[in-house]
């Protein structure tokens, strides 16, 4: 008998059969896979709320968000994209029709007892949104994602 070798590979994130879910949908917003087409929205997104970013959990303490250029912004979206092909993390943007309201990053922890980070934010307009998504995508995480102890904020 084999082993699954995704039960023996310590650099494994996520088990060869399980399929990534393409959305969630929530009351008022629903995510999609982060791509190259959200740019301009995406960019404008953050952007407008950079301050207030960084008042959410996960987000006090980061580097992230610090002002770039669109195009930076762009390779950053294009790094996520290929990312999430290659199943080393995910990127969603969260979207209101097709307005970018926010982001969700699910990647490898470095905290230790934690085998993912789930972080989300959503623009300061939405701000109202912020407790209802984190609870709608924690649940998500838990019920539908493979990952036995995941950081949520």
């Amino acid at each position: 008998m084999t082993e699954d070798a995704d039960s023996t590979d310590p650099t494994s994130f996520v088990p060869a059969a399980f399929s990534p879910p393409e959305t969630l949908v929530g009351d008022g917003y629903r995510l999609e896979p982060l791509g190259r087409e959200h740019n301009d929205r995406d960019y404008a997104a953050w952007m407008s709320s950079v301050a207030f970013i960084h008042t959410l959990p996960g987000f006090i303490d980061s580097t992230w968000p610090t002002p770039m250029s669109i195009e930076e912004n762009l390779s950053d979206l294009e790094a996520h994209a290929k990312d999430f092909v290659d199943r080393t993390g995910f990127t969603y943007s969260i979207l209101d029709g097709m307005d970018v309201i926010g982001c969700l990053y699910i990647y490898p922890s470095s905290k230790p007892g934690y085998d993912a980070d789930v972080r989300s934010w959503v623009t300061e307009e939405r701000a109202s949104m912020d407790t209802t998504v984190r609870a709608a995508i924690a649940l998500w995480i838990n019920e539908d994602w493979p990952f036995a102890h995941p950081w949520i904020p």
